[in-house]
């Protein structure tokens, strides 16, 4: 047998590839596995733009947001928002989704609680089925911000949307640009905390303008874009050309099917008016061919970030409110550019559109929060 031997320089060379490979493994990044129908994001991998928050006290924390849906564009850029801040925070993102099921809502909040997240983060849901999971992570000492439901549990942050002021805002429009009098077509459906505060704007408006008068009524939160669309197919044969003045509609993906259905039927003489606001529904109302004519909203990123702020202010220890409410404004067809804008670019267009500072605070500067 040739008996192998090895030089000088050979020894060299091995020890300098061994000494590579070892501080290359000290740069890998053990990310958390992913629970049963969750999605981990690593803060590597989400997004660009955050500052290095190597060393700060609260990187590396893992956070979990759990959503009964992600149905439509507002509810993926609600997310974007979100992811973008926790990375700027050096966090790990874990999103479960409950697939409109509350009750399986509720079972991924528990898993969230069991697996011991630092900071839990929930989107929309029902009290009854989040207040048992919450308390418990509560008394685990994890930071929890709720968004959009009437969880009342102390220690925890309740995000909202100013869901009257945005009803209120867009049957204002609808009220200007009907004369204060017509037949409204009203999309809506029950068992959500947002849409009953809605509701009960609604309500009030009508009361308040007896000329004008609700018609028909329908939504569902199940395919609630196509659904829209087929029952408001119906509703545009049963009420022939001029008996319809305008559809309130008290969510977005609720305006889009509306929309759609009222301009394959070629009924340029019904207004559509929404709440909520994504990229996507923003390309509807600036076509000049769509009914969609204007929607009250509050930018859905901005929604994510003040979430996340709010849950590293109770990290670091910071007195926080109960309740906060995010003010929203108007976007109009009228108000917007000929050419195609995103959300992006609506603070140029729309006065308070975007870039909210609530839940910032000072020492937030060292992760690039600012």
């Amino acid at each position: 047998m040739k008996k192998i031997t090895f030089g000088q320089k050979t020894w060299t060379t091995a020890l300098i590839l061994l000494l590579v490979l070892v501080v290359s493994a000290c740069g890998i990044k053990k990310e958390p596995a992913p629970a049963s129908g969750a999605e981990s994001q690593p803060a590597a991998e989400q997004g660009s733009g955050a500052a290095d928050v190597s060393g700060k006290e609260l990187a590396g924390k893992k956070v979990a947001l759990v959503m009964e849906f992600n149905t439509g564009t507002f509810s993926q850029q609600y997310v974007q928002g979100v992811t973008e801040e926790v990375k700027k925070f050096g966090g790990e993102l874990t999103t479960f989704v409950a697939e409109n099921d509350k009750a399986k809502m509720s079972s991924l909040l528990e898993s969230a609680v069991n697996q011991n997240f630092d900071i839990i983060l929930t989107d929309h849901g029902a009290a009854e089925f989040l207040e048992p999971g919450i308390k418990k992570a509560v008394e685990k000492g994890i930071a929890v911000v709720v968004f959009d439901a009437t969880v009342e549990v102390p220690g925890v942050t309740v995000l909202s949307q100013d869901d009257q002021s945005m009803a209120a805002l867009s049957l204002e429009q609808l009220k200007q640009d009907s004369g204060g009098k017509g037949n409204i077509v009203k999309v809506w459906v029950a068992g959500f905390a947002p849409m009953e505060r809605r509701d009960i704007e609604y309500q009030k408006f009508l009361a308040d303008n007896p000329e004008m008068k609700e018609i028909a009524s329908f939504g569902t939160a199940s395919n609630p874009a196509l659904d829209s669309q087929t029952q408001m197919e119906a509703v545009l044969k049963r009420y022939p050309k001029g008996e319809i003045t305008a559809v309130w509609a008290a969510w977005d993906e609720f305006a889009k099917g509306a929309a759609r259905a009222i301009q394959l039927a070629g009924r340029d003489e019904i207004k559509v008016y929404g709440i909520d606001l994504s990229d996507e529904d923003l390309q509807i109302i600036q076509d000049p061919e769509s009914p969609w004519v204007a929607s009250a909203a509050v930018d859905p990123k901005d929604i994510g970030r003040v979430q996340v702020r709010y849950a590293y202010q109770k990290l670091h220890g910071d007195e926080t409110e109960d309740n906060v409410v995010l003010k929203a404004v108007l976007v109009a067809r009228d108000a917007l550019p000929d050419q195609q804008v995103s959300t992006d670019d609506l603070s140029e267009y729309v006065e308070g559109w975007g870039g909210s500072k609530q839940g910032i605070q000072e020492w937030m500067k060292e992760y690039g929060v600012e």
